[in-house]
């Protein structure tokens, strides 16, 4: 295999498997094979099926998240997933430290974490019984953030967490500027949860108390805030927004759950103790015959794809650790699993295609309709094998939003046989695992660049730095040598307009139930 040197090393720092004894996955093979045993223990026929799941990773078609590329097969104590959103904080300090501790043990095997900080009063507000005044969320976000570095230092993989805090909470001004301090919540991405009152009240030009505990503390103009909120995000990148109400609203399990934060980069927003569980189908290695006038996604390839990588995930669910037993009974009660899409930029250059055209959406479209398809149908497929969801109700999971946008086949199918798994697609930022790949474009980004030095934190906290190429243009130049490639078509995200992002996110959102990184 013509595999990037970046890549290789990808492999042997991160996902290759070494025992006590020095012992080595001794090819990448070898650790597919692992990881396709591993995950085809639950089946009757775990032989067959890890046959299967293995031809689904040879050649970097289906891309398990890093955790299970890593973990799976192991016997390691680490979890599969590759983040989770904690519990509800309660706003007394043992129920504030007992959440400590519970993250530091979930970032301990390995996971990311989320947390809403809105259930803690604000800074000044009276502690009755002690006599003093609270220190707000913030303080409590600043000892999450010394947990993560001390907690990161025992490995080479850094640390991440979300925190959100909601748009009407009395602290919210020092929240959205939090970051503009270059040392302060390093180890957060930090977002404001925005609410549908707060959004009439910003187009209103209105007034908006900050709340809590019932009793208002301030009042100010909501397009002050959002003006605030706008500024920090344009100068200083964060906060994001979290258009909330929208997201429990079209969540497929509005019926038993209540979502007030995302994992650190925001695909899976989740409940208390939720977890994220992600792959990615890599397009950039489906495309037949690129650069002729004839390339076209090999979509035979992608009807037998999709329901093994829906399947693998499924499977992780019952072979993985948790760090927590909260939140083994919430992933098996929900199964929700995040199928995405890595390569899509390379497989529009394959295509000659430009990043951001209106040939470009059209063929998103396409592309993200059929995963999304096939994994219904595949997950309807599974519950009539192994049945549904522990709190799956037919008639409430139907009526869902996102639900009744499927087409009819895939409506008719999970009526009949229920489905195996709540939620299905979300696109991920697949940073490392497209490196892993030959270095295929991210999720549904657009090319970074085509070649660039990447600087790479090593254990001990020194940096090397690498040359890296882009998978499309590798291919390129073993195709046509020193032929220039077509430049409207070999674009990067440093020549690409805002619209031609927005334009390919807006395509691809309406294939997705849980969120785009």
């Amino acid at each position: 295999m013509d595999w990037a040197p970046v890549s290789q090393r990808i492999w042997d720092m991160k996902y290759r498997f070494r025992d006590a004894s020095g012992a080595a996955d001794a090819d990448l093979d070898t650790t597919w094979w692992r990881v396709a045993r591993a995950l085809a223990v639950p089946e009757r026929d775990p032989e067959l099926w890890a046959g299967r799941f293995h031809d689904a990773l040879q050649g970097f078609k289906f891309l398990p998240a890093g955790r299970v590329i890593a973990g799976a097969g192991t016997g390691r104590s680490v979890t599969l997933f590759n983040c989770f959103v904690m519990g509800a904080i309660p706003d007394d300090m043992s129920g504030i430290f007992e959440n400590l501790r519970e993250a530091a043990l979930t970032m301990q095997q390995g996971g990311g974490i989320g947390h809403d900080f809105s259930t803690l009063r604000p800074r000044g507000a009276p502690v009755k019984g002690v006599g003093a005044d609270a220190s707000g969320p913030l303080s409590f976000m600043d000892v999450w953030d010394s947990m993560c570095r001390t907690i990161m230092s025992a490995g080479s993989r850094r640390g991440a967490m979300m925190a959100t805090l909601r748009c009407d909470h009395p602290d919210i001004e020092d929240f959205v500027d939090a970051k503009r301090d270059p040392k302060r919540l390093r180890m957060f991405n930090v977002s404001v949860l925005v609410t549908d009152a707060f959004m009439k009240a910003v187009k209103e030009d209105a007034d908006w108390d900050l709340v809590f505990g019932g009793k208002v503390f301030r009042t100010l103009k909501a397009r002050t805030l959002w003006e605030r909120i706008m500024r920090a995000t344009y100068e200083v990148a964060e906060p994001g927004v979290i258009f909330i109400d929208r997201v429990n609203r079209r969540n497929n399990l509005h019926y038993c759950e209540s979502i007030q934060a995302t994992n650190p980069c925001g695909e899976q927003p989740l409940p208390p103790y939720g977890a994220c569980l992600l792959g990615s189908i890599n397009l950039g290695v489906l495309v037949k015959e690129p650069f002729t006038p004839r390339a076209r996604l090999d979509d035979e390839a992608l009807e037998r794809l999709v329901p093994l990588a829906v399947r693998m995930l499924d499977n992780v669910i019952d072979v993985s650790r948790f760090p927590l037993p909260q939140q083994e009974r919430e992933a098996k009660a929900k199964r929700r699993i995040g199928l995405g899409v890595t390569g899509l930029a390379d497989a529009l250059i394959f295509c000659g295609v430009r990043y951001g055209s209106p040939e470009a959406v059209k063929l998103t479209r396409e592309w993200l309709g059929a995963v999304q398809r096939l994994s219904y149908l595949a997950s309807a497929d599974i519950a009539a094998e192994k049945g549904s969801f522990a709190l799956y109700d037919r008639a409430r999971y139907l009526a869902g939003e996102t639900i009744k946008a499927l087409p009819e086949d895939v409506r008719s199918a999970i009526g009949r046989y229920g489905i195996r798994n709540s939620l299905l697609n979300s696109i991920a930022p697949t940073g490392t695992i497209s490196l892993l790949a030959d270095n295929v474009s991210s999720g549904i980004e657009p090319v970074f660049a085509f070649s660039f030095v990447r600087h790479v934190l090593q254990p001990d906290g020194s940096k090397r730095e690498e040359s890296v190429e882009d998978h499309a243009m590798r291919a390129w130049r073993s195709l046509k040598g020193n032929e220039p490639p077509p430049a409207d078509i070999f674009v990067d995200a440093q020549t690409l307009t805002p619209a031609d992002h927005l334009a390919m996110q807006a395509a691809a959102q309406d294939y997705v139930d849980s969120s785009i990184s």
